[in-house]
């Protein structure tokens, strides 16, 4: 063989050798917030998961024993939890990514997230679990203390039914929700806040989550025409009850039954009524248990029974009530739910929309000028 063949056949050998070798990509850089030994992690920042040079494949989170809940991004380079996090618990996360040719990278943390000084929760919600309501039926949510930071609460608040609706707040320790319209009739709505961890003033965090599920029954709504003194009980748009009634006999403000869309509230049998601002022995006095009373504000207005047939349908007499024959009453009152609409017309005097529910006073854009800068939404159900 020549020498010049040999230094061919030599070049040829290395340029094969040296295209023989693996050039390995590098595997995807993956990192965890909060890092990994933070002892005092805000619980609101909630956790966050990011991959460089590759897609997320798992993440698993646990606070606690508890599993942590989060989605990816359309890229599937970030993960998020979520909803903020638990105060004053041991977080841990796994997470894993995959690059060009199948390499992956894994990466660990292990946190704790700060105990707050102060805490809030939920003290009471209307409806209550299981419950079934009326269609005009809002949630009522009252918590331990003022919030200041309304609209980080909002955020937190889940709404799944079938309409659209926004918060408002009454005042600084109590928000309610309100469908722009009524609900549609026999439909199911779950109400989750998502307190834990949300930061709802300073030094002070949410403590616990609450769920409540309901359903909303058939559509009863009532109306009171006051010059006439009639009642008209329609269910499902069809009329079931027509009632005679004897309301407020307005010779004072408080004697006057109010105009507006009324809602349900509660009932009682019998209920204890008291003049209001009078003392035994002052004209107008009266103190009186009465049977089949259904609450439709705060301001002592009542649909109950009264044996005084002879004005029924005739004139009004009441204190600001709205009275029918007691057989009549006993019905209303067996049937009625909380939230059930009862629209009364006819009076000098205009229902408040914080009287009692009387939240269906205000027009939609009323409503929302109310609420936090960012209004929460039911989402889709």
């Amino acid at each position: 063989m020549s020498r010049l063949v040999l230094a061919v056949l030599l070049t040829w050998c290395a340029v094969l050798s040296a295209g023989c070798a693996v050039r390995v990509p590098p595997a995807p850089r993956i990192t965890i917030a909060p890092a990994s030994g933070t002892a005092e992690a805000p619980p609101d920042a909630g956790l966050v998961v990011r991959a460089e040079g590759g897609r997320l494949t798992t993440v698993l989170a646990f606070a606690g024993r508890d599993p942590v809940p989060g989605a990816f991004d359309p890229s599937r380079t970030v993960w998020r939890s979520s909803w903020t996090l638990r105060p004053g618990t041991q977080y841990v996360v796994d997470a894993v990514a995959t690059g060009a040719e199948g390499v992956t990278g894994q990466a660990a943390a292990s946190f704790r997230t700060l105990r707050p000084r102060r805490e809030v929760a939920v003290a009471s919600v209307a409806p209550y679990d299981g419950e079934t309501v009326g269609i005009g039926m809002p949630i009522v949510v009252t918590f331990t203390r003022p919030v200041e930071d309304r609209a980080a609460v909002e955020r937190a608040l889940e709404v799944r039914g079938p309409v659209e609706g926004a918060w408002r707040w009454p005042g600084p320790a109590q928000v309610v929700y309100r469908p722009r319209r009524m609900w549609p009739a026999n439909t199911r709505v779950r109400f989750t806040a998502h307190l834990t961890g949300v930061r709802a003033g300073p030094a002070t965090y949410g403590s616990a989550d609450r769920s409540v599920a309901f359903t909303v029954g058939r559509a009863m709504v009532s109306t009171v025409d006051t010059r006439a003194h009639q009642m008209v009980v329609r269910q499902d748009g069809v009329v079931t009850r027509q009632m005679r009634i004897s309301a407020g006999m307005a010779t004072t403000r408080e004697y006057t039954t109010s105009s507006g869309t009324h809602l349900t509230m509660d009932k009682g049998n019998p209920v204890r009524m008291v003049s209001p601002g009078r003392r035994e022995g002052d004209p107008g006095y009266y103190d009186k248990l009465i049977g089949y009373a259904v609450r439709i504000s705060n301001s002592g207005e009542y649909v109950h029974a009264m044996d005084n047939t002879w004005a029924q349908g005739r004139v009004n007499v009441s204190h600001g009530c709205v009275n029918v024959r007691p057989d009549q009453a006993r019905w209303f009152y067996d049937h009625a739910l909380r939230g059930d609409p009862v629209v009364v017309t006819g009076t000098s005097r205009r229902l408040e929309w914080d009287n009692g529910w009387g939240y269906w006073q205000l027009s939609w854009p009323q409503w929302l000028a109310g609420g936090a800068p960012r209004p929460a939404r039911a989402a889709p159900p």
